[in-house]
């Protein structure tokens, strides 16, 4: 292995992996104690939860081009990731301000998490165009990995501690607890080096290269995804596949509440078996990766999504909460083995200066949660939340035929690198 080219292990990536830890457990506890605010100290329904909820995912839409660009352009992607969750740490700590006086409302409620949920799309897109510097072509799934375990462990923790924290000790402890962990993983990048790439700002003034405009990167990163026989179905399905989810996160909560008979307590243990799940998936997606063709290991994600929505949908005539609880479960489990396996190849298709606009569309594809939660706003405002669950699993088989219908699923193997 080249010196220059350290493998996952190394203090860098450990500072990553660790930052990554605790920025996505700060969104998870936030997003979780938003929701549940809403409903128990502002009375929300079903409509009012899911514009919390679009506020709240918008950015993914109207930002993570300008921040893919940003990617490939700053001289260090690791200062933009510190930056970027110095962003969400301040918006956090309002919210725990105005919590803290009384001065919280719905409408502050919603813009704070639309600010918040700023710098999740800067941190979202340039942590993944970060891991190609610090470890190798060969060991790129293994990394993703760990830093998809990470993730995943805050999805466990987050949701249940947030509940556990709006229930116990009211909604200041959670944002309170969020504010923290958002400032430590800002501080835990401090001492995370890369290489410097021709495609940032730095190496763009050491060659002499004069900068293009920035639509024509823009379409250069578009053209490289829509043209790419692979990336395309993968940008696709992830589309529709985060539509449907967010059509069933918007009608969740009060369909916990008001059908299945939870408080905050189990709300956020049902939402913790989301992570629960996710944990289980990050833990043996690089093994299945490594086991099955790459392709088969593409797919499972997918149709996870297909039989956790359809059991989301059995909760309608068994209303039980453990089978809510199992959905999640198997909503977790599977698409993180998508999320692993898609990453690593968009790494290894991707040449290195597109890999922040390349990533972005990645991110970009979540501009379609506030879709989704909008969606489910009107629809279970006009219908109930139980419509919302319906359309949710027709959207999650829709994914499922997108992918199945491209030649991703045929791949014998990860694809030679050229980043």
């Amino acid at each position: 292995m080249p010196p220059s080219v350290p493998p996952p292990h190394t203090a860098a990536f450990v500072r990553l992996a660790w930052s990554n830890l605790a920025a996505q457990s700060a969104e998870q506890v936030a997003l979780a104690a938003a929701p549940l605010v809403a409903v128990l100290a502002f009375g929300a329904g079903t409509g009012a939860t899911g514009l919390l909820q679009a506020a709240q995912t918008l950015p993914f839409l109207l930002l993570s081009i300008p921040a893919g660009l940003l990617a490939d352009r700053v001289a260090s992607r690791s200062r933009m990731l510190a930056a970027a969750e110095a962003v969400r740490a301040v918006s956090l700590g309002f919210v725990l301000i105005l919590t803290e006086l009384g001065l919280l409302t719905l409408p502050l409620l919603a813009a704070l998490g639309f600010v918040g949920a700023a710098g999740t799309v800067a941190y979202s897109v340039a942590a993944p165009a970060l891991v190609p510097s610090l470890v190798s072509h060969e060991r790129l799934a293994a990394a993703n990995g760990r830093i998809e375990l990470a993730r995943t462990t805050a999805f466990a923790v987050g949701p249940a501690l947030g509940g556990v924290l709006v229930w116990w000790a009211g909604a200041g402890a959670a944002f309170g607890a969020a504010t923290g962990l958002s400032v430590l993983a800002a501080f835990s990048l401090v001492g995370v080096r890369e290489r410097v790439r021709p495609g940032g700002l730095a190496g763009a003034r050491l060659v002499g290269q004069a900068r293009r405009r920035l639509m024509d990167e823009v379409r250069e990163g578009m053209a490289f995804v829509f043209r790419h026989p692979l990336l395309r179905p993968v940008f696709a399905t992830q589309v529709v596949f985060n539509l449907s989810f967010f059509l069933l996160q918007a009608a969740y909560v009060p369909y916990a509440v008001h059908r299945l008979g939870l408080g905050a307590l189990g709300v956020g243990l049902t939402l913790a078996a989301y992570g629960a799940g996710l944990v289980g998936g990050a833990l043996v997606a690089a093994r299945v990766i490594a086991a099955v063709p790459f392709g088969v290991a593409v797919g499972i994600g997918p149709l996870a999504g297909v039989a956790a929505s359809l059991m989301m949908v059995l909760t309608l005539v068994l209303p039980w909460p453990l089978l809510a609880a199992s959905a999640f479960v198997v909503m977790g489990a599977g698409p993180v083995v998508w999320v692993v396996s898609t990453t690593t190849l968009r790494q290894a298709v991707t040449p290195g200066g597109l890999l922040g606009r390349v990533s972005a569309l990645n991110i970009l594809a979540y501009g379609a949660r506030p879709v989704g939660a909008a969606l489910g706003a009107a629809v279970g405002e006009m219908y109930g939340p139980e419509t919302c669950l319906v359309l949710a699993a027709l959207g999650f088989l829709a994914q499922a035929a997108i992918i199945f219908g491209s030649p991703v699923p045929r791949l014998v193997r990860l694809p030679e690198g050229v980043g």
